[in-house]
């Protein structure tokens, strides 16, 4: 009986769980997987909880720390990859240079919005199409576009001629 009336309960809590989530991510899609990830978790459950509303919060906000942690990993290591950078000549003054360069990429990367930030990284290192990006961040094409020029802008603006082209 206990199972039977489980999932109606715990379904209650999605429409608030997206809610809150959405307003949090400012993107619909991954309040939404978000939401649903807390419920499949807590349905994998062998005992239900005792408060099935702050667990299933307490679950998605775990959810999307580990997310945000993970995205952040991989942001980081692409630029830890740039500085890694050894020039094709083995000429020992380009690859200082080169690691000052990837230096200063970085710091001045750093300084952007997390979204634009992850624009630049994704397609002039990670090689992803502006669409492909859209969809990863629940963008217009058009949004991603602006997001590159304004990195790209930042990136000239703080490195002049060494910046990226």
């Amino acid at each position: 009986m206990a199972s039977s009336t489980r999932p109606r309960g715990i379904f209650a809590y999605y429409d608030e769980l997206l809610r809150t989530w959405t307003g949090r991510l400012s993107n619909r899609h991954q309040a939404e997987d978000l939401a649903q990830d807390s419920l499949l978790r807590v349905l994998e459950l062998e005992t239900p909880p005792e408060q099935p509303r702050a667990y299933l919060h307490q679950t998605a906000r775990n959810i999307a720390i580990d997310a945000f942690r993970r995205e952040r990993g991989r942001e980081q290591t692409t630029l830890d990859a740039l500085s890694a950078f050894e020039a094709p000549t083995g000429n020992p003054e380009e690859e200082v240079h080169a690691a000052q360069l990837a230096h200063a990429i970085e710091a001045a990367l750093s300084e952007l919005p997390l979204k634009c930030r992850q624009v630049f990284v994704w397609q002039r290192i990670d090689g992803c199409s502006q669409q492909e990006i859209a969809e990863r961040l629940d963008l217009s094409k058009n949004m991603v576009e602006k997001y590159m020029i304004r990195a790209m802008k930042h990136l000239r603006e703080r490195l002049g001629p060494l910046a990226p082209q």
